[in-house]
């Protein structure tokens, strides 16, 4: 569930997230976050039916300073605003089930990458701590 801009109640997944900023391997705290819905940017080259087909999720992916690959999602709309003003249309997708999907390359997954809670993972870390069946 998203977070209206003029509530600041944290949500479930940005709860997670500030108690992994202490203790990365909070199992409680994982399964929220795998549980949490979180919101993946439509790429602008993606086209309408791409955009909406349910079964198939294009993935945005930005390059880090260094050049790795990862792709940005978000726990609300606000913490989207502050990484990528500009973004006009997003879906909101199950974290746990988007892991369980992860490609075996070395593509990393950012959630809330501008926020102070942000959190990045590799590919292993996604597909081992975050997938869900």
């Amino acid at each position: 569930m998203e977070t209206p801009a003029n509530d600041p109640t944290p949500t479930p997944a940005q709860r997670a997230l500030d108690v992994l900023a202490d203790n990365t391997e909070d199992a409680a705290a994982l399964d929220a976050l795998a549980n949490s819905d979180v919101l993946i940017p439509v790429p602008d080259d993606a086209n309408d039916a791409d955009a909406a087909n349910p079964s198939a999720v294009a993935l945005p992916v930005l390059e880090q300073p260094g050049g790795e690959p990862v792709v940005p999602v978000f726990t609300s709309e606000v913490e989207m605003a502050g990484l990528l003003p500009f973004v006009s249309r997003y879906r909101m997708v199950p974290l746990g089930a988007l892991a369980a999907q992860w490609p075996a390359d070395d593509l990393s997954l950012t959630i809330d990458g501008s926020s102070e809670h942000r959190l990045t993972l590799t590919s292993e870390g996604v597909r081992t701590l975050l997938a869900r069946p």
